[in-house]
C-alpha cells in the first residue's frame, strides 16, 4: 500500500473532524429538528377565555368593543353577544377586538385583544386611512391634506372606520 493512499478521501475526513458530517450512532438533538428554533411567535391575543353562553346563536363571531362599551357585530349573530363581552372584560376593558367560536353545546371560546379606538372630527371619505411621509391616502388613493388626529402617532399610522367617526388606529415606525 502506498503511503500517499488514503481509506477515506481528504474533504470527508475534514467535515467528519470538524463535526460537519452527523455520526449514524449519535442520536440527533431534538433543537436541531427542523420548526424547532428557539423562537416564538408573537402574541396574537391579550385575553382567551371559555363561557358558557345559552342565549348566543350561531357558530362564530368576530366584534368589536368600543370604549362606551356597545358592541359592533362584524361577523355572526345579530343577537346579543353580551355574555362573550362580559367574559372578556374581567380581565380587559373596551375597547377591544374579539373573535369567538362555538366550542360544543353553550360552551364558546373567545380571545380578545386591544385596539385604540380614535374619533376624527371630520374625517375624509372612505373606510381606511393610511398617513405617511409620503402623504395621505384615503381607501388606497392618494389625498391631500392630513389628518389631525393621527399626526405625531408614528411613521405609519393606519386607520380603519369602525361607526361614524371613529376608527381603529394602529402605527408603526420605519
Amino acid at each position: 500500500m502506498s503511503i500517499f493512499k488514503r481509506n477515506e478521501p481528504l474533504h470527508e475526513r475534514l467535515a467528519r473532524e470538524g463535526g460537519l458530517v452527523e455520526d449514524a450512532k449519535e442520536p440527533r438533538a431534538p433543537w436541531r429538528e427542523v420548526g424547532i428554533h428557539g423562537m416564538q411567535r408573537l402574541r396574537e391575543w391579550d385575553v382567551t377565555e371559555a363561557v358558557e353562553a345559552p342565549d348566543v346563536e350561531g357558530d362564530a363571531a368576530a366584534f368589536v368593543v368600543l370604549p362606551d362599551g356597545s358592541i359592533l357585530v362584524e361577523e355572526g349573530p345579530d343577537t346579543s353577544l353580551q355574555p362573550l363581552a362580559d367574559a372578556v372584560e374581567r380581565e380587559l376593558q373596551p375597547p377591544y377586538r374579539a373573535r369567538a367560536a362555538r366550542q360544543r353545546g353553550d360552551l364558546w371560546a373567545v380571545q380578545a385583544r386591544r385596539i385604540e379606538v380614535v374619533a376624527i372630527r371630520n374625517p375624509p371619505d372612505g373606510d381606511s386611512i393610511e398617513l405617511t411621509p409620503d402623504g395621505l391616502r384615503v381607501d388606497g388613493a392618494r389625498a391631500f391634506g392630513s389628518v389631525r388626529e393621527l399626526e405625531g402617532r408614528g411613521d405609519v399610522v393606519r386607520a380603519v372606520r369602525l361607526d361614524g367617526d371613529l376608527f381603529e388606529v394602529s402605527a408603526s415606525s420605519l
